[in-house]
């Protein structure tokens, strides 16, 4: 209601957005009852046309980009009902809609039953679609190679589901003799749990207690040892930026690397992650001595 009462004191609210066929407030419910308070006949709205899925994903992303925020419970709770709707939908898809991150919303992914049923590529935030797991399309591409072997790797990669990139990975294999799909991605393989971002991945789980980025950015920008000093300020700015430049880049290299580049690019990210964990176990060092 003290959000409510704040609305009504504004001379122009913006447009609220309503679901065309239902009538529904998609986006605005504060501004509607603002409206009513005051004793507005009327109020801007602008009607969207989309199904009931698309309506409530369009409220999730509306609400986390403004007006009081969902709490983190409001988030999960509508990331595990988008991974219903939209179980293609990629975890980074779909944690740019619920405003998460997308190991939270992988964790939540798996913790819902049925929705890995039948699902063998995802969508990304790009609309491009992905295969989860590359191992068929690479054996499929071998084969067709060895029987069309004047074939560019375009055509192959749209026959057999893969990225072009992956096909001429799979030909300088076969060139050297190499079984296409790499060691690690064979099913099975023994060597999985002793790769260095198993190890890291099991290092962060033993320091981490809060996972989301934005909440947890939300609560540094809160603390007025923080907010009200200019060193404060600029590690805020900081921080951000290295959560901006993270969330692209995972897509980024995801798209662009070249699959013989992999390796290097692996090593490359746990030598940063190395860095930022040694950074946490200072940190959290720091704040045990001083409690």
């Amino acid at each position: 209601m003290e959000h409510i009462y704040s609305l009504a004191e504004v001379d122009d609210l913006p447009p609220i957005i309503v679901h065309r066929t239902t009538m529904r407030v998609i986006d605005g419910m504060h501004r509607l009852k603002a409206a009513m308070l005051r004793g507005d006949d009327t109020i801007q709205a602008i009607l969207h046309d989309c199904d009931d899925a698309g309506a409530f994903v369009m409220a999730v992303k509306s609400n986390i980009q403004h007006g009081l925020p969902l709490s983190l419970a409001d988030r999960k709770a509508a990331a595990a009902r988008i991974v219903r709707l939209y179980p293609r939908w990629s975890d980074r898809a779909i944690a740019e809609a619920a405003g998460l991150s997308a190991k939270t919303v992988g964790a939540i992914r798996r913790d819902t039953p049925g929705t890995a049923a039948e699902v063998r590529e995802r969508v990304g935030r790009d609309g491009r679609v992905r295969p989860l797991n590359t191992v068929d399309g690479r054996r499929y591409a071998s084969e067709l190679i060895a029987l069309y072997p004047d074939s560019s790797s375009r055509e192959i990669a749209r026959k057999a589901g893969i990225s072009p990139s992956t096909v001429r990975d799979v030909r300088d294999r076969l060139n050297r003799g190499d079984d296409p799909v790499p060691a690690r991605r064979r099913p099975g393989n023994p060597d999985d749990r002793l790769t260095p971002e198993h190890k890291l991945q099991e290092r962060i789980k033993s320091l981490q207690s809060f996972d989301c980025r934005t909440d947890i950015l939300q609560k540094l920008s809160k603390d007025p040892a923080v907010r009200l000093t200019d060193k404060g300020r600029a590690m805020l700015r900081w921080l951000s930026s290295q959560c901006q430049q993270t969330e692209r880049g995972e897509e980024f290299l995801t798209d662009n690397a070249p699959e013989h580049c992999s390796e290097l690019i692996a090593d490359l990210a746990c030598s940063f992650a190395a860095a930022w964990l040694s950074i946490a176990g200072e940190m959290r060092s720091r704040s045990q001595t001083q409690s």
